[in-house]
This record gives C-alpha cells, structure tokens and sequence, in this order.
C-alpha cells in the first residue's frame, strides 16, 4: 500500500495548502513525533498490515457491501449505490480506525487508551478494540451527548470501557475532545489517545484518513465488478470531523473524472445561530492541534455548535476537508435537521435501511443536486441507526 502522503495533499509538516500542521503543548512533542515515527514504521511493515486486514475481514466483516439502492435510484432518475459501513461490526466505519490505532498503540508499548465520543460510535469502536486485545479504555463523552445516546454508553460500559460524562461547555464533542487532550497531556508517558476523525495534530489527519481509506478502495474494486469501471461520477459522505468521508473520497482524491461531495450539518440553518456547518460559517483558526476552518467570534472565541446528529456537532472540521473546499475539490452542501429526519425516513421506507443520523446528512444531498440518468453515485452509510432511534421516534410524523 502507498504511503499516504503520496496520495493525499500533505507536507513533511502535516500542511493541507494553508490548513493542518501541529500545534501543541510542549509535553506532548515526545509523544506527537514518536506516534509520527511508529506510524510510517507500520505502514511500510507487512506484518502490521497483513494483522490488520486480516482483523477487518475476520472481526470487522470487511469488505461492506457496495448495495445498488434500486427504489432510491428510481426515485431519482439515477444509479444509486450505497456503502454499507453500517454492516460493519459496531455499526459504522469507526472501527476501522480504532483497529488500527489500538494495534499502533501496542506496538509503541501504551498500556492504557484513551479516546473521544459524540454520537459514541468511536467510543463503542475503541472500547470494542480494547476488549480485544486487553487494553484499558477511558472514553471521553460530553454530558448532552450521554443522556441522548445511552444505547452506546451502555455498550462501552459493557465493553469494560470507563466512560467520564463532560460537564464544560455544551456537554458535546468538542467539550468531550478537549478533555481527552488533558488526560493526554498529564499521562504522556502510558497513554495513546485514539482521535476518532481526521481532527487534531499531525500526524492524526493523514493517520484516520489512512486507516479509513480502505473503503474507498473497495468501492473501487466493487464497482470494477457491478459496472466494469473502478470509479464512479460522485462519492458524497457527512462531515463533522470528516473521517468517514476522507475514506470515502481517499482513492478518488486525484481522479479528477469523480465528484467529491461533502455534507455538513446545517442545523437549524446556516445563519440561525445554531449550526454546525464550520466550512460555510467558518474561519481560519486553531483548534485541537491543527490550523482549520473553526467557528470562532471576531476574537477568536469557539461558537458552540449545534446538530440534531451528536457526531456531527463539531466547531471545526479536518484539515484534509477544509483544504479540498478551499481548493474546490470538494463541493460543501449545508443540511439542516429536518432535511436530514426527511432523507432518513425516505430511506427506511424505501429501501428498509434505518440510517444514522450523521449518514442521513449525506443522503439528503439527493434532493439538493441534480444527477443524470447514467450518472453513478455513490454514498457512504457510515452507520446503523439503533443508537438514534429514541430521535428518529420523536420527530416521526
């Protein structure tokens, strides 16, 4: 496999154009350039690849389906595929990550794991991966985003993971982030933080993206199969954090002949106040490591975001994303709350998948572009949505 930096647009600094890069306290440069070090190690080591897929096709259930969505497809006059991440042990594409973050960690020595939550599918993932292989697990989860996704609390909880409630700011993920960094930074020593998305220092961005690219190859190799070419004319994927859509856009990144998409979370609307579109409502700023598009006052202060999806509810975005709407690789599309319950409930109808709320916001693009009846467009069902149901009943009409 090609080291990422050969594939994504980073430099030796972990530069996406202006966005990206390290800034970090002085107790965790040890720790940033030896997770720097370890990572190219593994990514030229066989033996670490050939461990990794083999727990993604064994434990993981990989490769996910590449489903043609034949009612979707009809209602839109196009070809419709769906990535099915939801089939995914956990429920989403974090695990792919998480399995090979704990393995990474591991390999450097780190006896205990620490990560971040909103929607808890990370959570779930790492604490998963921790049983696994026998690790202690600390999830960070911001109060608001406890109380309101207590199916995964429950299932970190069983999974032997402590799960710590965050009480600051609005309770969210940003809250739930900057505390799993505190830990990091008074336990540098044992201590691997496994980032859920392509957020924070580098070599975290080009790391997740990495590690999620895997499904962007088999969509590759999936379509080679179903329609006898390797690509198709749009990938859409949601971003919060962006790291479900940095594997979903990974192998098609410098094949200009694909659409790269991007959903973010509207809200209730981009200029209401309570959004978390960080691209559209966003400016240049620092947050959690990395030089982004962040949400921020005139002096700099964090706007608290807002989403209906907890895994979406995020004042910045990765610097991979930020850098391919600055460049116009990637088109950004705002959905609001209700055009993400809509896109969700036309997809349980017809189709009899029950999406995540965070996927949901990639499926509400269809109704907001215009595709030709030949066109091939394929988007990434980064998870089930057992965990949202609880929202899904209350706004149902």
């Amino acid at each position: 496999m090609q080291h990422p930096a050969e594939i994504l647009p980073v430099d030796e600094k972990g530069f996406y154009g202006k966005f990206g890069g390290a800034y970090i306290p002085e107790i965790l440069y040890a720790n940033v350039d030896n997770l720097r070090k370890a990572f190219n190690e593994c990514v030229d080591d066989p033996s670490f690849i050939a461990e990794y897929e083999a727990l993604l096709r064994d434990y993981v259930g990989r490769p996910s389906p590449l489903y043609l969505a034949r009612r979707l497809s009809e209602l839109y006059g196009t070809n419709v595929y769906l990535k099915r991440e939801d089939l995914n042990h956990t429920g989403a594409h974090k695990i792919n990550n998480a399995i090979a973050s704990v393995l990474l960690a591991r390999r450097m020595g780190k006896t205990r794991i620490i990560a971040e939550t909103g929607a808890g599918q990370h959570g779930v993932a790492t604490a998963t991966v921790c049983a696994l292989l026998g690790l202690e697990c600390v999830v960070y989860m911001g109060a608001t985003d406890v109380a309101r996704q207590q199916p995964n609390v429950q299932r970190m909880k069983m999974l032997g993971a402590k799960v710590v409630p965050v009480e600051s700011g609005n309770k969210t993920l940003k809250d739930a982030t900057n505390e799993a960094i505190r830990d990091w930074c008074c336990n540098p020593r044992d201590t691997f933080y496994v980032i859920g998305s392509t957020v924070g220092p580098h070599p975290y961005p080009m790391m997740v993206a990495y590690f999620q690219s895997v499904i962007s190859r088999e969509i590759k190799s999936q379509l080679s199969d179903a329609i006898g070419r390797d690509y198709p004319d749009y990938v859409i994927a949601c971003i919060g954090g962006g790291s479900n859509a940095a594997g979903a856009f990974y192998h098609f990144i410098n094949d200009s002949r694909v659409r790269l998409v991007a959903a973010e979370a509207g809200g209730h609307g981009v200029d209401s106040g309570e959004t978390a579109a960080s691209i559209m409502r966003g400016h240049e700023g620092i947050i959690h490591g990395s030089r982004t598009m962040v949400m921020q006052t005139p002096d700099g202060q964090i706007v608290e975001p807002y989403s209906i999806s907890a895994g979406l509810d995020y004042p910045g975005v990765g610097p991979l994303h930020a850098h391919l709407a600055d460049t116009g690789r990637a088109k950004v599309i705002a959905v609001d709350d209700d055009e993400a319950l809509q896109a969700a409930y036309r997809l349980t109808r017809l189709e009899g998948i029950i999406p995540a709320l965070e996927s949901s916001h990639a499926l509400a693009v269809l109704d907001k572009m215009s595709f030709r009846p030949d066109d091939v467009v394929v988007i990434n069902l980064s998870g089930r949505g057992d965990k949202d149901m609880a929202t899904y009943i209350s706004h149902m009409q």
